[in-house]
């Protein structure tokens, strides 16, 4: 099974367009077409930004999410990479993707070292899900 690393952004996105190329991607999770990579400062990265008050997310649908990247996918510690980022926040995605041999979907492919590994969001669904919907 194809495993993932997901960024915030792409779960920000699956909760605020439920149709959109994002929730596509989650809800892949559930039926199992892809494994979820994750640890403790992801699950706690997407908690903190999904439960901020501007999105107004539900708690049913912020407990969906966590607890189904929980319970479909596989928790992995990373070392820390020498790489350079912008943000440093980035860099937990992009150590859990390359130390579990996984694609890391994004919305802010820029924000990433160039790798075949970092994919954005509309390039994993051209990819990897709309094959599934044929």
């Amino acid at each position: 099974m194809l495993r993932i690393v997901i960024d915030t952004n792409v779960v920000v996105s699956a909760l605020l367009t439920q149709n959109g190329n994002a929730a596509k991607i989650i809800d892949m999770i559930f039926t199992e077409h892809f494994e979820p990579v994750y640890n403790d400062k992801i699950l706690s990265e997407y908690s903190e930004v999904i439960a901020r008050a501007r999105f107004g997310f539900g708690i049913e649908d912020q407990n969906r999410v966590i607890v189904g990247i929980r319970e479909y996918g596989v928790s992995i510690d990373p070392t820390h990479s020498s790489d350079v980022f912008a943000d440093e926040s980035d860099r937990i995605f992009y150590d859990t993707a390359k130390a579990a041999n996984a694609l890391l979907v994004t919305g802010n492919v820029r924000h990433f070292p160039d790798e075949t590994c970092i994919v954005s969001l509309a390039e994993c669904v051209r990819l990897l899900v709309d094959p599934f919907t044929e």
